[in-house]
């Protein structure tokens, strides 16, 4: 109640899921949960200490970086306990015990408490308060919500719920009343915080429940008694928890011998066993604040008391509830975890102890990856992994080079010598995921690539996904357990790995416990140093590298050739260097999203006007037209990617080319974007030699991921600030192709015009040509009569001279005679 003077809609969740805990505790779960929800988003709009992270939806608010730290790490940890069993409420068919909705509305109340005891201005709960679980009704008068009418509500009251992407985009639209509540918070917050917190937040028994709950969504049953130290033989031989389902694999205070103490005995908090009744893994959880890693020895004594018991050394895990670490110390050091394996994993990371090959002289399957710079970077891998022990690795790789051939040839030889089951393949848009599965069942078809953007069901070996579908995914449960475990991969492939990647997506890389291998087209010498920190590397070390220059020079890629412009837009002398870090990753993580679509920005005005002036886009095309690079023998502009900066800019330009060329019948410079109907045909068009369109103006699609060979024009007609980005839509040129030009004329380089300074912006001290008129076969041909003609003409001439004079020398000498 002390709610409900100053956080109305707040209260009224939190009462319903009070009302409700014992008599529909589904119910009571939801509103929690929507409880929680609405707590987020009131802090998200009124405490100005807080970032809005990469998207709105409750997972990326509670886990951004500022929620965190303004919360404290015990609220935090009963956000996620509370969030978590409002998922299992909605998306789990199976009952939900009243015990559960009375925890989710008991730490809901430690929530509440601290929320009204910091912002709070009229109305603050009493110091000494205390959850009285006596005091919830329990008396059934209402229907139950079924599964389906809850999910039914989530939709209705989303709808209805301010939108924070929209509500605070633009800090200067924010109405005035906003304004003046903010900075009126602000001091509320900063006289209540002067005053301690001194409310029993019960964190050692959300602890616990925080331990039980991870256990259970991965698939664990709990005793709930201690067991006695002998084999649960009572277990049934099978790994479906459907069918061991009310018989416990988990063992409470497990009895142990041969501890060094007095007695020599200890008890394990947890045990997980395996249906042979041999331990699979441990859990030590330390009753303390401390950190977890208090608990490591601890776990290890257990580890061999059950190792001498039962023969088979299990995993250890120990935690403080709120922190896990996992170490498998056959194999690797101790690293943190984001929860608790399955039994599945766990067997198989105990049988991969026997099984497992070396992948040092493996071979590599030369019809993947036949090139000798792939080679290498495949080995150089496999030296981090297997000998140096390391779990992140980052392969620098020139577009255009084979980055997803030599994954693919990687995750063959590790799945050939028993190092992966399951890879994931991460990339950041729609399309390039597309790609990656067509090119995964082409040369790994055995792999059963499963598409997780169309196929989410669907079970395999390697799965490929965006990482907002990935991220979504994650929380994803059935009959009551994660569908990904935290151990479900042991590879995770990031496409385009930058830091923008981390920042946004950080979660995933968290949640899996698995190696990781990062691949990008950026220069080493380009990628900022938070990105090699994110791979625990050296800055300026990949694990290997095999750059544009390298691949130019070995005859695999061809270089680029700056082209002088005649006009280029004036901006300030801002280089890329000199942008602030959140500008950096502002444009390094909203370029696109993950359908390839480019949010439109609030440019500078001139630069607005430039763009879109009717005489800038005229005699930006007649450029292109009369310097581009022709095919056909000189008669034919050879294909080319113009970037502009919006769908409306792109429409501009293909508007103002139609009206300067109308003899090419609208057929030549066609608009490719993903507002485009069928743009998938316009690209297959596009990517055969001698078939229209051949002009390209694209906003997002063909900036990165598309491969044809033919493109031998680049035309930046857009501001680039992202460096990633740059990169990418440079390397849409620089495929091999050969025979372009006529038989054995093989394309040798590429155009690059750039309208707006992103050379300059990016400092590439590119030295600029220009581009000599180019002339058509035909012309040539006329030319080169004409030059014979007048060639004969001369010679013609000097003949007649030179016999005139002869006849006259002649006619001397017979005169003379």
């Amino acid at each position: 109640t002390f709610l409900k003077p100053e956080f109305p809609a707040i209260y009224e969740s939190a009462h319903k899921a009070f009302r409700t805990a014992y008599r529909d505790p589904r119910t009571a779960c939801f509103y929690a949960r929507r409880a929680l929800e609405l707590t987020v988003n009131w802090l998200y709009k009124y405490d100005t200490s807080l970032r809005l992270p990469y998207q709105d939806n409750l997972s990326a608010l509670v886990h951004e970086p500022t929620f965190k730290e303004l919360v404290g790490e015990a609220v935090f940890n009963k956000i996620k306990y509370i969030i978590r069993l409002g998922n299992l409420a909605v998306h789990n068919e199976r009952a939900v015990p009243a015990n559960d909705a009375i925890n989710a509305v008991r730490e809901f109340f430690h929530v509440a408490y601290w929320l009204a005891h910091t912002y709070g201005r009229t109305h603050k709960p009493e110091a000494g308060l205390q959850f009285d679980p006596q005091a919830i009704p329990q008396e059934a008068t209402l229907p139950k919500q079924t599964v389906a009418q809850l999910q039914k509500l989530e939709t209705e009251l989303s709808d209805r719920d301010e939108k924070l992407s929209i509500l605070l985009a633009d800090k200067n639209a924010i109405d005035d009343e906003l304004k003046r509540l903010r900075a009126e918070l602000i001091a509320v917050k900063q006289a209540n915080t002067v005053q301690p917190d001194t409310h029993d937040y019960s964190e050692a028994q959300t602890r616990d429940l925080f331990i039980d709950l991870l256990l259970k969504e991965s698939g664990w049953v709990l005793a709930s008694a201690p067991m006695a130290s002998t084999p649960l033989s009572h277990l049934r031989q099978s790994s479906s928890l459907s069918e061991v389902e009310g018989t416990a694999n988990v063992a409470r205070e497990f009895e142990v011998s041969g501890m060094p103490n007095e007695t020599g005995k200890g008890f394990v908090d947890y045990v997980l066993w395996g249906d042979d009744g041999k331990p699979l893994a441990l859990v030590e959880a330390k009753r303390t604040k401390k950190d977890a890693r208090v608990g490591q020895q601890q776990a290890k004594l257990y580890a061999d008391c059950l190792e001498a018991q039962f023969g088979q050394r299990p995993i250890i895990f120990y935690t403080n509830g709120y922190e896990h670490h996992i170490w498998d110390d056959t194999n690797y050091p101790p690293r943190q975890v984001q929860g608790f394996y399955k039994k599945s994993e766990l067997e198989l990371l105990i049988q991969r102890r026997t099984t497992q090959k070396p992948i040092a002289t493996a071979n590599i399957n030369p019809a993947i990856a036949s090139r000798h710079y792939q080679a290498r970077a495949i080995r150089k891998v496999s030296e981090a992994f297997e000998q140096n022990k390391e779990r992140k690795v980052l392969i620098i790789m020139a577009t255009g080079a084979g980055k997803t051939r030599t994954a693919i040839a990687l995750v063959d030889l590790l799945m050939r010598c028993n190092w992966v089951k399951r890879a994931l393949f991460l990339a950041d848009r729609i399309s390039l995921v597309n790609q990656a599965i067509k090119v995964f069942k082409k040369h790994l078809p055995d792999s059963a690539p499963v598409n997780l953007l169309t196929e989410k069901e669907t079970e395999g070996r390697v799965y490929a996904s965006t990482y907002g579908t990935m991220m979504g995914l994650i929380n994803d449960t059935k009959n009551g357990q994660k569908r990904f475990g935290v151990g479900h991969f042991d590879l995770i492939i990031i496409d385009e790995a930058h830091r923008s990647v981390f920042q946004k997506y950080r979660h995933i890389f968290n949640y899996f416990d698995c190696h990781i291998l990062g691949l990008t087209a950026t220069p080493k010498d380009e990628i900022d140093r938070n990105t090699y920190g994110l791979f625990d590397l050296e800055n300026g070390v990949p694990t290997d590298a095999y750059q544009l220059e390298d691949a130019v020079k070995d005859g695999y890629l061809v270089p680029t050739q700056a082209i002088s412009v005649p006009l280029k837009f004036q901006r300030e002398g801002i280089k890329y260097d000199e942008l602030s870090e959140s500008e950096k990753e502002e444009w390094d993580a909203l370029e696109w999203d993950e359908s390839g679509n480019i949010p439109d920005r609030i440019e500078a005005g001139a630069l607005d006007q430039w763009l879109f002036n009717q005489d800038t886009a005229d005699k930006v095309l007649e450029h292109l037209m009369t310097r581009g690079l022709k095919v056909a023998g000189g008669d034919r502009l050879g294909k080319t990617i113009i970037f502009a900066k919006n769908q409306k800019h792109a429409e501009f330009i293909e508007k103002r080319f139609n009206a300067n060329y109308p003899h090419l019948k609208g057929e030549f410079a066609r608009l490719i974007t993903n507002e485009t109907k069928y743009a998938q045909s316009l690209i297959d068009d596009f990517s055969k030699k001698d078939k229209a369109p051949h002009i390209a103006i694209s906003v997002d699609m063909l900036d990165t991921g598309i491969d044809v060979p033919e493109v031998v024009n680049l035309v930046l007609f857009k501001l680039v600030r992202s460096k990633t980005k740059f990169w990418q839509m440079v390397g849409r040129g620089t495929r091999l192709c050969p025979d372009l030009f006529g038989d054995g004329q093989d394309k040798q380089f590429f155009y690059l015009f750039d309208y707006c300074q992103n050379l300059e912006f990016f400092k590439q001290n590119v030295q600029t040509i220009d581009a000599p008129i180019p002339k058509s076969l035909g012309k040539q041909l006329f030319t080169t009569r004409l030059d014979l003609i007048a060639e004969l003409d001369k010679k013609s001439s000097s003949l007649i001279a030179a016999e005139r004079n002869d006849t006259t020398n002649k006619l001397k000498d017979a005169a003379a005679t």
